[in-house]
């Protein structure tokens, strides 16, 4: 795979670090006030964003819109697990991997291309 290729896939990497700290961080910090998590999210999601953008500007030069998309969805989940592991301390079920491994299933089928 090619360094642009591999660029697109790394900033989605990063930035879905960003936006799962923006969407679930705030779950530790509950007895914080709403609008302060709210500002929090907002602020940690510009850089999500300044991540995010580019991946898929330079992305699409190599992959299609849907293929991006479905990267972006198999890194989400991904990070997301890691994430309510280590830093919510949630278990990962059984069920939680199923459902993950039917999405990376189609995952699969968007990268295969015409049957």
């Amino acid at each position: 795979m090619t360094m642009n290729g591999m660029l697109p896939i790394g900033l989605l990497l990063i930035s879905n670090v960003f936006m799962t700290f923006a969407w679930y961080g705030h779950l530790n910090f509950k007895s914080q006030p709403l609008w302060l998590v709210v500002l929090a999210s907002w602020g940690i999601a510009f850089f999500e964003y300044c991540l995010a953008v580019p991946a898929n500007r330079i992305g699409h030069a190599v992959y299609s819109a849907a293929e991006l998309k479905t990267m972006q969805e198999v890194i989400t989940l991904v990070v997301f697990a890691i994430f309510s592991v280590f830093v919510l301390r949630e278990p990962l079920t059984i069920n939680h991997v199923a459902g993950f491994s039917l999405i990376a299933l189609g995952a699969f089928f968007v990268f295969k291309g015409p049957l």
